[in-house]
């Protein structure tokens, strides 16, 4: 068995918005890799258009960075969640990862959810305390939190004796101390070298290959990326790839790609420790084995977290289908759906009795969402359903997933959020105060308890308030009502232009979803009602035109302001009774049975 000195794999993980990303970029500026004229965006990792909108990261993604005679191939991992699936995945392909810690924030539920997915693999850990420019950084506590989450994770002496680099990815420095920084990134380079392990490669053995990540070209079709395990492969060579099903399928493959930098280059072969990219298979799927055709031996199958969330996507039969989006037949949404199945291993779509709704099954609100941005701007029309957690039975117990929840709020709001969680039924289980009057809660929550908290959370602190939950397992279910919208909504009883004057005269009732001029139906949710029933309402009235003058004739009236629901709000906002219709141009809550007399007749039906 030999060990190839010239290549390190690492993973760069962490909590959402804690600098991996840019730390990244920073890597890749201060290795030489790109050219002093090379014009290169800030974020470049971030290539999805929602990512660069959003500033998060959703796609894992592959870089190389040669820095001196080694090749340091480089992972970028989302912090979210939601994208979970996404980073265990990447866990098969490396030998270390670099933990990334904001120097202030410390240790977050995402955190302890990537760190003990990085344990498991029994990979080397180097911990990056990022941001130490802050003006509240706190190295040394943060450090102490880093040790304590790693001994509760059960690390094992090795992954202990981790080495600490401290940095501001943003200014590009680094030292290995807080106040040693320099601009120059390789005291981190250099704990790569000595702490992250290479890879071995013996060669005599036969090829082995899985397919962690999927791309696509128009011209050579799907692309499997993944590193080599053991033995080699070259342009032209038949191999054997077994299929999940256990079925192999023989095929040639017609290019191999490296990476450098931000770019894929053709290559004419690789060997174990390689990331690498093969195209000549259109039937390439994650998780699938490339083997020598004289030794069929397949890797186990990536074993990921299941769904804990799933919706009702059901093709849109509104009064205004049709109108703005390209694809709306069940086929079109059907055929989107089994593309998405083949890259994202986190999601699931199972057939319902109608054929035009499917279940969609996935890892929380912001990875469904994600889904759905992506079909609206890809011309698609639907309408989706109130998300539900997905229930397990475990030794004979209805169990449902129970999320790990960490607020930091200013103490003035404190008893709110601590009365409201708890009507949810959160479990407060750490309360710190961090000083400057902020106090960290943690608390375990239901959750279905959080399906629209976050903005109840947001107006209950006034915007000050930052909460992050990650799903930390299933537990024995809380019978009766968790949470839920308490307020009832404002339903529109004609078709045509939603009108000042009665926008105006329906204010005093709640709040108002609808601008002047906007077109609504019989059945579309135009508001939330100050009540918690729901309330039939004429917001298409035109004021009645007289020839008597009016004494105020002068004074104008303005409407208070109207409520506009983001896609994550208007799907968190729905009720059992509702769907939200998503367009390319339009997002609408809606009743699902439209007709007010038909709808009061199914409720006393509901009721008996």
């Amino acid at each position: 068995m030999q060990t190839r000195d010239e290549i390190r794999n690492i993973a760069i993980i962490a909590h959402v918005d804690h600098g991996k990303t840019t730390l990244v970029d920073q890597l890749l500026h201060h290795s030489g890799t790109f050219r002093d004229n090379e014009a290169v965006d800030d974020r470049a990792m971030d290539s999805n258009d929602l990512e660069k909108e959003r500033g998060i990261t959703i796609l894992a993604k592959n870089t190389a960075i040669n820095y001196g005679d080694t090749r340091v191939n480089i992972l970028d991992t989302p912090g979210h969640a939601d994208f979970g699936g996404e980073v265990e995945r990447i866990m098969k392909m490396v030998d270390g990862v670099l933990l990334v810690v904001d120097a202030y924030e410390g240790c977050m539920p995402q955190t302890r959810f990537v760190l003990k997915k990085a344990l498991e693999q029994n990979l080397k850990p180097v911990v990056v305390l990022n941001k130490i420019d802050r003006p509240n950084a706190r190295p040394g506590e943060v450090v102490d939190e880093v040790l304590d989450l790693f001994i509760e994770l059960g690390a094992n002496d090795d992954q202990l004796e981790f080495p600490v680099v401290y940095a501001s990815a943003l200014q590009g420095t680094s030292g290995e101390e807080p106040e040693d920084q320099q601009e120059t990134m390789d005291p981190i380079f250099k704990v790569i070298m000595d702490y992250v392990p290479a890879p071995s490669h013996d060669v005599n053995a036969t090829l082995q290959f899985q397919i962690t990540l999927l791309d696509y070209n128009d011209y050579v079709g799907r692309i499997g990326v993944g590193r080599i395990v053991r033995g080699n492969m070259k342009v032209g060579d038949h191999v054997s790839l077994i299929k999940k099903d256990g079925t192999i399928k023989k095929f040639r493959i017609t290019k191999l790609f490296g990476f450098i930098g931000l770019k894929r280059v053709e290559i004419e072969s690789a060997e174990a420790g390689d990331i690498i990219a093969i195209a000549g298979l259109e039937d390439i799927n994650v998780g699938e084995t490339v083997c020598s055709v004289d030794d069929p031996d397949p890797l186990p199958i990536l074993r990921i977290d299941e769904p804990t969330l799933q919706m009702t996507f059901v093709v849109n039969n509104s009064p205004f289908a049709g109108k703005e989006g390209k694809y709306l037949t069940a086929r079109k949404i059907e055929e989107r759906l089994m593309t998405q199945l083949e890259t994202d291993v986190s999601l699931r779509v199972e057939p319902t009795d109608s054929p035009d709704a499917w279940v969609v099954s996935g890892r929380g609100e912001l990875h469904l969402s994600i889904l759905i941005e992506n079909m609206r701007r890809e011309g698609f029309e639907m309408q989706i359903s109130k998300p539900q957690v997905i229930i397990r039975e475990i030794d004979g117990v209805q169990c449902e997933p129970v999320e790990r929840v960490q607020v930091d709020v200013p103490e003035d709001y404190q008893g709110a959020v601590m009365e409201s969680l708890g009507q949810r039924k959160g479990e407060m289980v750490d309360m710190v105060n961090t000083g400057n009057g902020q106090v960290r809660l943690e608390f375990k929550v239901p959750s279905r308890g959080l399906i629209g908290y976050s903005t109840e959370f947001m107006s209950q602190t006034r915007g000050y308030g930052i909460i992050n939950h990650t799903f930390d397992a299933y537990e024995p279910m809380i019978k009766g009502q968790v949470g839920g919208r308490r307020q009832g909504v404002l339903v529109s009883q004609e078709k045509g232009k939603a009108t000042n004057y009665s926008i105006l005269a329906l204010e005093d009732r709640g709040v108002i979803f609808v601008e002047p001029g906007t077109e609504v139906y019989e059945g579309m949710i135009v508001g939330e009602h100050n009540r918690d029933n729901d309330l039939t309402v004429n917001i298409t009235k035109e004021k009645a035109m007289t020839n008597v003058r009016s004494a105020t004739k002068d004074n104008t009236q303005n409407i208070r302001g109207t409520r506009k629901l983001t896609l994550e709000e208007a799907i968190e906002y729905l009720n059992d009774d509702e769907y939200c219709e998503v367009t390319p141009e339009t997002i609408r809550l809606r009743k699902k049975i439209l007709n007010k007399n038909e709808r009061e007749r199914a409720q006393k039906k509901s009721k008996v």
